[in-house]
Parts: C-alpha cells; structure tokens; sequence
C-alpha cells in the first residue's frame, strides 16, 4: 500500500498528548512542530487516524514543502506538484483555507487563488484539457506558511475532526471535544476512576470521558471528505476500518455511575443528557443539577476535571443583579471550598481567569499553556494525593 505522510493540527500546547495518541494507535511520528504533529502511514492509516484520534482538528495528507517568497514562486512550486497523479481528473479542488505566520506573503486570500491555479494549470497540462470539469469529489487543501516555508496539505477529513456527531445544541463558549479530550487525557484520570465536572454545562467533557471509558471511536458515527476517494483509499478498507472501531465498542465492559456531571443551569442540563444520549453514553454519565457550592462527593478519591466561567462565558447567578466581576469571583471562591472539602481528590481545571488561583485560594502544583483558538487559557493541575491500591480513585 502507498505510504504518505500525514499532518494531525492541533491545539498549540497539546502536540505531546497527539504524539502519544498516535504512537498508542500504532504508528511512528516523524516530527512534531508547533500545533502540528506529522506521522508516517498509507491508506489504511488515513481511515484509522480520523476515526479513532481523539485530540488532533483533521488529518492531513502532506503533497508538498517548498521555499517561496514571491507569488511566482508559489506558482511555480506549486505546479511542480504530481497533481495527475494525487486527483482525479473531474476533482472539485478548492484551497479551503491559508494561513501565513512570519512570512513575505501574507495575503491569504491571493495565496489561495494562487495555488488553485497552479494546481489547474498542472492538470491541465497534464491531461491535455483546457479547463478542469470539476463535476467529481471535494478535495479541499489547506496551505500552511511559515517563516517562507510553505505545507501544502490535503484535507482528508472535510469537517473538523472535534464535530463527533452528538453535540447538536452547546451552551455559551463550549469547549471544543478534541481539546476537551486532551485535557482529559492531560491527566492521570482512566476510565474505572471516578470523574466530576461541576461546570459541566452542554457535558463535554464528561461525554468525552464516557466515550473513552466505552472505547466508542471519536469518529464512529460520522463521515469524511476521503470516504469518496476511491483511487486513494479503496471502500473495504473505510469498511474495515469502521468495523474494527465497531467491535471494539461492543467488546467494552464501562463500569456505571463512575462520571458525573453538574451545573446551575438547569436548561444546559437538559441539553447535556440529550448530546449523551446522541453519543451512547447517556447511560455512563450523571448529571444533577446543583451549584459548585454543593458539589462535595463522599468518595474518598475522584478526578475534577471542568471548564469553569472566565469572562467569556456568559453567567448564571441566582441573583441577577450581583456585579458581574464579583459574581465571577464569587463563583472561583465557591470552587475552593468545595475543594478544601474535598481534600483527596485531583482537581484540573482550563481558564483564562488571571485571579483563579487567589480566589481558589491554592497554588496549582503545575499550569499549563494552553491556546484556545486564539485566547490564552492556562490548565491549572491541583493533584491530590495516590489512593491506596485497595481503593478507588
């Protein structure tokens, strides 16, 4: 089988969650950059990376590195890409997107007219057409520039890779399901352990517990733009892919009653159970509606893992008329009591709160810089102490 190199973007801070993901899914990663992770693999491993990855936003298939500082440059360059060879001949190529980081050429709107033409005129000439039919499959590409250097990928999972299917309806500034699983997969939570969100609101990242914890494929139930790739990627090995990711979930055994989530607002709530449900765990996961206040669990060891407000989300007080800052305080200082009552178990929470530590009145033992999209969050790491063996947590 034809081997590629393929490129799996993902939140900057995360490549090293990425790079184990991937080397726990069977392949070699052949370098990491920031906010991409590149690793070896052919067909089959195009169709395993977008059903089972968890973390990364798509996978792409890397068609070409190149220097250009010049517009003629792309062009040329560019054109020098195999491209007969990489698309069929009635292929709808579009650039879906650019992005220009330190670069002579920043104008993303004429980097991507620049290479679709390039790419037309080498196919063009290759098969002796005047112009592209474009009446086939989408084969969207995605170009990268940084410092003069330029990635052309080729974008085999159309939707980014955090649409799993389940979440049809969000509350407000929703934490994306790739970076809520690898904040999960940050910490040394495992399915078994007792798991809590008390801000859980649309349930994501309890969700994404529950799905690791039943072994159900991040990208079972969708599809992707490379599924109508035949000449690259033959349909029985999409099947044998999707039926590998099927009999894993059926032979998993997820204990019960170990995840829950809560929050105040109760009408999030309902959302929360509804996206569960989607996802096929709404057996797995509780939710009860209840301020962080009144959170306390009388288990000796569990896991908070959770996304509290920080400004950008909008706020649910009982007293409406409660100052905004200090509601936000209010709730931070909540947190830490309910914390102090809880004294056994790890707390990891993402925020862009700058008084979150003084307000919870702990110093996290790590922080974490973590981009979410382009708002700096730090994933505060409060670590409790290692159960017994003979105990749960």
């Amino acid at each position: 089988m034809q081997q590629f190199e393929l490129i799996a973007p993902c939140h900057f801070g995360l490549e090293s969650v990425l790079k184990r993901e991937i080397y726990d899914l069977g392949y070699d990663t052949t370098r990491v950059e920031d906010g991409r992770v590149f690793f070896a693999g052919d067909a089959e491993s195009i169709c395993r990376a977008n059903i089972h990855l968890r973390t990364p936003q798509r996978i792409l298939l890397n068609v070409g590195e190149f220097h250009a500082e010049t517009f003629d440059e792309l062009f040329d360059e560019t054109k020098k890409i195999p491209w007969e060879e990489i698309l069929p001949e009635d292929a709808v190529c579009n650039v879906a997107k650019a992005t220009s980081v330190k670069s002579k050429l920043f104008s993303t709107r004429d980097i991507q007219s620049i290479v679709k033409k390039a790419v037309a005129k080498r196919m063009c000439e290759a098969r002796g057409l005047e112009r592209l039919p474009e009446t086939g499959d989408s084969y969207p590409l995605r170009i990268f520039l940084y410092k003069d250097q330029v990635t052309v990928g080729l974008d085999t999972s159309g939707e980014s890779l955090h649409r799993r299917g389940y979440r049809l309806k969000t509350g407000k500034a929703p934490i994306e399901e790739t970076l809520a699983a690898a904040l999960l997969l940050l910490t040394p939570w495992k399915p078994g352990r007792f798991l809590l969100d008390p801000f859980c609101g649309s349930g994501t990242f309890v969700i994404e517990a529950a799905m690791m914890a039943a072994e159900i494929a991040p990208g079972l139930n969708r599809e992707f733009v490379s599924c109508d790739w035949t000449h690259l990627i033959p349909s029985e090995v999409w099947k044998d892919s999707y039926d590998e990711a099927r009999e894993l979930a059926a032979s998993a055994e997820p204990e019960k009653g170990l995840i829950l989530g809560s929050d105040i607002d109760g009408k999030i709530l309902s959302v929360a159970k509804e996206n569960a449900k989607r996802a096929g765990v709404g057996h797995l996961v509780r939710f009860e509606k209840k301020p962080v206040a009144k959170i306390h669990r009388d288990e000796e060891y569990g896991f908070i893992v959770t996304n509290p407000p920080y400004g950008e989300r909008l706020m649910h007080t009982e007293d409406k008329e409660t100052d905004a800052k200090e509601a936000l305080a209010s709730v931070y200082r909540d947190f830490g009591a309910a914390l102090a009552d809880m004294p056994t178990w790890s707390a990891y929470m993402i925020t862009s709160y700058e008084q979150a530590e003084r307000m919870i009145g702990k110093s996290a033992q790590k922080k974490r810089k973590i981009y979410n999209g382009m708002l700096r969050t730090d994933f505060y790491q409060f670590p409790g102490p290692k159960p017994n063996k003979n105990k749960r947590g």
